[in-house]
């Protein structure tokens, strides 16, 4: 046999297996070059490709990939959510489900983590070569895991398709300081008005929903020259903070394990607020003014979670915060669920120590039936205000098209053989 490089032998070794018919090709990490990427994964899909599309709650994902030869593209879409494969509370039997539901796919279109990809999962799904995620963090899949079995992993970072074909424009792409950025931030606001407007009770009266209709239910808390504290000041956290200031004149505070004053004065001129005196800060004081976590709790009006979910963060805040609060706060969450204490939260809640809480992420997702979140009555006099929605903070419609359009985008390249884009290394 003539010399050969590694990257050839690979090659070589590709083509024997697909001439024999051997279900598998060789799972290589040095197959560097994207071009090579491409022959790699391609190779190893049998024709149809068969992709699942998870956790389509709207049943939206397939009308963008429908343009795509049903010959050598195979869609099965799946619009529910098993319960999360590696959760305590998850039965053997929907683990199970969850084996049996992917095992026979060679591609995933998913929706977020709305289904985490832990190792113990992953090695149960001998089939799986391509991961097309949406969004671009993704700290519930084991990625280690998925490079070590060959699994190739593309994001869709939600600026749209790179061919000019894209029919939306996509509000990150945006700059901040014309109003850009994620679409999680409107829904923070939203929550926090609600709260602070006390929304859904006057709806729900107005309406006589669950008893006689009425009219006002209470008084509703202004937001202009109150503190805003953010439990965690990134990308997200620094433009709700940006709408604080600008908006409602709010002061800003901010913590967490890592945060510096310099970082938190970098964000405030990258969103476009001056770097001191934003606000009802003093001309001399700081506008994203870094503090202590116990000075936080104690002193912000709305507290509001912006923070990495890891094993360290877990429980971040929990019942020695939440008694720090002062009982005319409100805590937001808009994050991940398991950064809460949940049984702290339902304890301070229903024993109304703060004036009210608005949750969008839960430690299970969708919500079980059982759920005290749902069995609550939450109207009940003496407890807090609660609002809940349904993880919505990135599900509107400019960014969800965006992200199948950019996954469509993949889907056509993977089918042709070209590079694919976005990879995830």
């Amino acid at each position: 046999m003539p010399n050969m490089s590694t990257t050839q032998l690979i090659i070589r070794r590709a083509l024997v297996q697909t001439s024999t018919n051997s279900p598998l090709i060789p799972r290589s990490r040095f197959l560097s070059s994207s071009s090579l990427h491409s022959v790699q994964v391609t190779m190893a899909l049998p024709t149809p490709i068969k992709l699942a599309v998870l956790d389509d709650y709207h049943n939206i994902a397939a009308d963008h990939f429908a343009h795509i030869d049903p010959s050598k593209l195979s869609v099965t879409t799946f619009n529910d959510t098993i319960p999360s494969y590696s959760h305590p509370e998850t039965t053997d039997v929907s683990r199970s489900a969850l084996v049996a539901r992917l095992q026979p796919f060679t591609v995933l279109s998913t929706m977020r983590e709305r289904t985490p990809f832990p190792a113990a999962l992953l090695r149960q799904l001998p089939n799986l070569r391509v991961v097309f995620g949406t969004g671009g963090k993704f700290e519930s899949w084991d990625l280690d895991t998925m490079r070590e079995m060959g699994i190739k992993v593309c994001a869709a970072p939600g600026k749209g398709r790179t061919d000019g074909k894209g029919t939306v424009q996509s509000p990150r792409s945006l700059p901040v300081k014309q109003g850009g950025g994620p679409p999680t931030t409107q829904h923070v606001w939203a929550l926090i008005l609600g709260l602070a407007r006390n929304i859904a009770a006057d709806d729900a009266v107005v309406k006589g929903k669950g008893g006689p209709a009425g009219w006002q239910t209470g008084l509703a808390m202004g937001l202009q020259g109150k503190t805003l504290g953010l439990v965690g000041l990134g990308r997200i956290g620094a433009h709700v903070a940006r709408v604080a200031v600008l908006a409602f004149g709010m002061k800003v505070i901010c913590w967490s394990t890592n945060l510096t004053q310099a970082s938190a004065d970098a964000l405030a001129d990258q969103v476009g607020v001056p770097i001191t005196g934003g606000g009802i800060a003093s001309s001399s004081e700081n506008t994203f003014k870094v503090v202590t976590k116990e000075e936080l709790f104690a002193a912000s009006d709305v507290i509001s979670v912006h923070y990495v979910l890891s094993s360290r963060s877990r429980g971040i805040v929990g019942a020695q915060e939440l008694d720090a609060m002062k009982p005319s706060a409100f805590l937001v969450n808009t994050s991940r669920g398991p950064l809460v204490d949940e049984a702290a939260l339902l304890d301070t809640l229903r024993k109304g120590r703060i004036r009210g809480a608005a949750l969008d992420v839960f430690d299970i997702e969708p919500l079980p039936a059982d759920s005290p979140w749902r069995t609550e009555n939450w109207e009940e006099k003496g407890k807090s205000r609660v609002l809940l929605t349904p993880h919505m903070g990135y599900v509107e419609e400019g960014t969800l098209t965006a992200w199948y359009e950019e996954t469509a985008e993949n889907l056509e390249r993977l089918v042709e053989g070209r590079e694919l884009l976005h990879r995830i290394e």
